[in-house]
């Protein structure tokens, strides 16, 4: 599940995890361990719920922020770096990306190929002169040289276009608002019973965390749109308008041949179409982005 996900899509897992550790230790440590050393801190976080909640929120998002490369490489398992290309579609990737790093004037990326069979790429990275684009070898395999310029044209936009940094501000407020309202309820049963407390506390904080990524994930697939429209001004809509369509043509060939080994084929590039699951998806579908294109 975690190889299908991409760039913007790692952050948020990223943070939803760091964040829910985050604040399900502090709350142990505030109200039973520390307690049991004698040092009772309750009193001073009553006073002060909403300044933990900035501070555990945003801490949260900025974690997973400054360490989003370190965790995409992690998280898409076997990778390597392309410093000297060793061959020419690794040349294509490599002087794409350097070029519209001069283009933009921002710092060269980080660029990699992770070995996966899909074709896929994504960007992150805490700053626009801080970032990785990361390439699929099976982008590589499926995609003709204009195709992949186009590709990497739409990841150069996220980065160019800070979209890393402004989700982490919005995950930041949702982080705030999840652990100041179970913080809140918690209180109030904790009086009368601390381990019914407890389990209202953890259940609500992750319910909450996982409604607060709907949200997240709109804004993720309106920076999609805009990383599409970014590429076709930088090489032109007809590319990019291909490599979708030739990422569609993927989609439907490994979903027809593999769909009993890999039932979410289908959501490795583009988000579903429209059911209760879309709320959630940080793509949107594919046909979506090509009608957006054509109307350029």
């Amino acid at each position: 599940m975690i190889k299908k996900l991409k760039g913007i899509g790692l952050l948020i897992l990223a943070n939803f995890l760091i964040f829910i550790t985050l604040s399900i230790t502090f709350t142990l440590l505030s109200e039973l361990i520390l307690p049991a050393f004698g040092i009772d801190i309750r009193g001073m976080v009553t006073y002060s719920d909403l300044l933990w909640a900035l501070v555990l929120g945003f801490g949260g998002a900025f974690l997973s922020l400054a360490f989003s490369k370190q965790l995409a490489r992690a998280m898409v398992g076997e990778c390597s770096q392309i410093t000297t290309p060793r061959t020419p579609k690794e040349a294509v990737v490599y002087e794409t990306v350097h070029k519209l790093a001069n283009k933009l004037d921002i710092a060269m990326p980080e660029v990699w190929v992770y070995d996966s069979p899909d074709p896929n790429a994504f960007a992150t990275g805490p700053s626009k002169n801080n970032s990785m684009v990361a390439v699929s070898r099976g982008l590589l395999d499926n995609l003709n040289e204009g195709e992949i310029r186009a590709v990497l044209a739409h990841e150069m936009g996220h980065v160019y276009n800070g979209d890393m940094f402004t989700t982490t501000i919005l995950q930041g407020l949702m982080n705030t608002f999840v652990y100041f309202i179970s913080r809140l309820i918690y209180r109030q049963l904790a009086e009368r019973n601390e381990l019914l407390a407890f389990g209202v506390y953890m259940a609500l904080h992750v319910g909450l965390s996982l409604l607060a990524t709907i949200p997240i994930s709109w804004f993720s697939r309106h920076r999609e749109f805009a990383a599409d429209r970014f590429a076709a001004f930088s090489v032109g809509k007809e590319y990019m308008i291909s490599a979708l369509r030739a990422i569609d043509r993927w989609i439907q060939q490994t979903q027809f041949q593999y769909a009993t080994d890999d039932a979410l084929a289908a959501m490795k590039i583009s988000g579903p179409t429209w059911n209760f699951s879309k709320l959630f998806a940080t793509h949107p579908p594919i046909e979506e982005r090509i009608a957006a294109l054509e109307r350029l």
